[in-house]
C-alpha cells in the first residue's frame, strides 16, 4: 500500500503537514476532509525496495500489545495516547513502527479495526473482527481484555503442542546423526582390522559392515533421497488437496494424533466462544474461525456447518461428520445451541481440552524419554557388540 506526503491548514488557519498509508489519493483526500483539513499539496513517497522476510514480529509481542493497550483502555486513557505510548515501548522495532502507523491513521479518522486491517500479517482476521465488533458496541475495553486473555491462552497451547513434538524430534535427529557417524567412521576402522584377519565373520558383524559400506558408497544418493523428499512433502502441504489428506493421517497416528485431535478442538472452541461472546454472528465467527483452524480436516467440517446453518440445520451434524470431534463435544455444543448458552459451553470445552492437552504432552514426553533410550541403546550397543565379537572369537580361540 502506498504512503502519501501532504500538507495543508486546518480551519482555524494552521499548517500541518505529515503522511499516510492508503489505498490512493482519493482515500487520503476523504480522510483529510473528514478531518477538516484543506490539502495544498500531496506527493506520493517513493516506494523502498525491502529484502525483509516475513513482519519481524512475534505472537508473543501482539499478545503483549494486547494486555497493556486493554489495561490502558480501561483505565480511560484515550486511544491515540495509548497508541503512541506503546509505539514507543515495544521489544520490536518493526512492530513499533506499526503501531505508530496505526496511531496516525486513528488520528487521521480512521477506527481502530480498519488501521489494524492495513497489517494482516500482525493482526489477523479474528483479531480485527473482534475490535470491529468492540467499537461498533462500545466496548472495546472487554473486547480487548477477552481478546488478550484468548491469545495467551492460545498462545500458551501452541507452545506446549511445539514442546511436545519438538522434543522426539531433536533427540530422534541427534540419535540417527550418532549412528550415521559410527556406521561411517568408526566401523570402517574395525572392517579394515578384520580384513587382515582373514577368519570367517559373526553374522552380526558381517550385517553391520554390509550397512556399513552401503552407507558410505551410496551416501549422497541417500542423502538426495532425504531432501527430495523433504521438499515434496513442502510441496505436497502448499497443495489443498495434498494437506487435508496430511492433516488426515496426522490424526490417525497412535500417539500424535491423540495430541493434535485435543488441541484442534481446543483451539476451535476457544476461537468460535470467544467471538460469539465478542458480539459476532454465529456465521460469521465460523467462517473466521474456519481460516484460523490450523487443519484442514477441520476446516473443512466448519465450513459444513456454515452452509448448515444457513440450510437451517444446526452445527453439529458437520462437526460429528468430520471424524475430529469426540462424541462428548458434540453432545456439549448441541445442548449450547439448544440452550442458548453456546459460548459459555465453548469455554468450558475450551478449558477442558486445554488440561487435556497439558495431560496429553506430559504422557507424550514420559513415554518418548525411555523408549528414545531404549532404542539408542539396542541401536548403539548392537553395532558395538557386532564389532566385539569376533576379538572374542579369537581370545576365545587363543584360549
Amino acid at each position: 500500500m502506498p504512503v502519501y506526503e501532504y500538507k495543508g491548514k486546518t480551519v482555524t488557519g494552521s499548517a500541518v503537514e505529515g503522511e499516510l498509508k492508503v489505498k490512493d489519493r482519493g482515500e487520503l483526500e476523504r480522510i483529510l476532509r473528514r478531518n477538516k483539513i484543506l490539502v495544498d499539496k500531496v506527493n506520493k513517497k517513493p516506494s523502498q525496495v525491502s529484502f525483509k522476510i516475513g513482519t519481524g514480529v512475534k505472537k508473543i509481542h501482539v499478545s503483549r500489545f494486547t494486555r497493556q493497550f486493554a489495561t490502558m483502555i480501561g483505565a480511560g486513557l484515550p486511544m491515540v495516547q495509548c497508541l503512541d505510548i506503546l509505539s514507543k515501548q515495544m521489544d520490536s522495532q518493526e512492530f513499533c513502527k506499526i503501531i505508530g502507523e496505526i496511531k496516525d491513521a486513528v488520528s487521521s479518522g480512521s477506527t481502530l479495526s480498519e488501521a489494524m486491517s492495513k497489517h494482516k500479517k500482525v493482526f489477523d482476521e479474528l483479531y480485527v473482527n473482534m475490535v470491529e465488533a468492540g467499537e461498533m458496541g462500545g466496548a472495546l475495553d472487554t473486547i480487548l481484555v477477552r481478546l488478550a486473555n484468548y491469545r495467551e491462552k492460545a498462545d500458551a497451547l501452541t507452545r506446549k503442542v511445539k514442546g511436545a513434538l519438538v522434543y522426539p524430534a531433536v533427540v530422534s535427529f541427534v540419535a540417527t546423526g550418532v549412528t550415521i557417524a559410527m556406521l561411517t567412521f568408526i566401523v570402517p576402522i574395525f572392517a579394515k582390522m578384520f580384513s587382515n584377519l582373514g577368519a570367517e565373520l559373526p553374522a552380526p558383524t558381517q550385517v553391520v559392515l554390509q550397512i556399513s559400506e552401503f552407507l558410505q558408497r551410496y551416501f549422497l544418493l541417500i542423502l538426495g533421497v532425504v531432501i527430495s523428499g523433504i521438499v515434496g512433502l513442502k510441496m505436497m502441504l502448499k497443495n489443498e488437496e495434498g494437506r487435508f489428506q496430511f492433516d488426515k493421517f496426522m490424526l490417525k497416528t497412535p500417539v500424535f494424533g491423540d495430541l493434535i485431535r485435543k488441541s484442534a478442538v481446543a483451539r476451535f472452541t476457544r476461537t468460535l466462544g470467544t467471538l460469539i461472546q465478542s458480539g459476532v454472528t454465529i456465521l460469521d465467527a465460523l467462517e473466521i474461525t474456519a481460516k484460523t483452524a490450523g487443519n484442514k480436516v477441520l476446516q473443512r467440517a466448519i465450513k459444513k456447518s456454515v452452509l448448515s446453518i444457513a440450510e437451517g440445520d444446526t452445527i453439529t451434524n458437520p462437526l460429528k461428520e468430520s471424524g475430529v470431534f469426540p462424541p462428548m463435544v458434540i453432545q456439549m455444543i448441541g445442548v449450547g445451541e439448544k440452550t442458548g448458552g453456546l459460548d459459555d459451553m465453548l469455554s468450558k470445552i475450551a478449558d477442558f481440552y486445554d488440561e487435556e492437552v497439558d495431560a496429553a504432552v506430559h504422557a507424550l514426553t514420559s513415554m518418548i524419554e525411555p523408549l528414545v533410550i531404549v532404542v539408542m541403546g539396542v541401536v548403539i550397543g548392537g553395532i558395538l557388540i557386532a564389532m566385539y565379537l569376533p576379538m572374542f572369537d579369537i581370545i576365545g580361540k587363543i584360549s
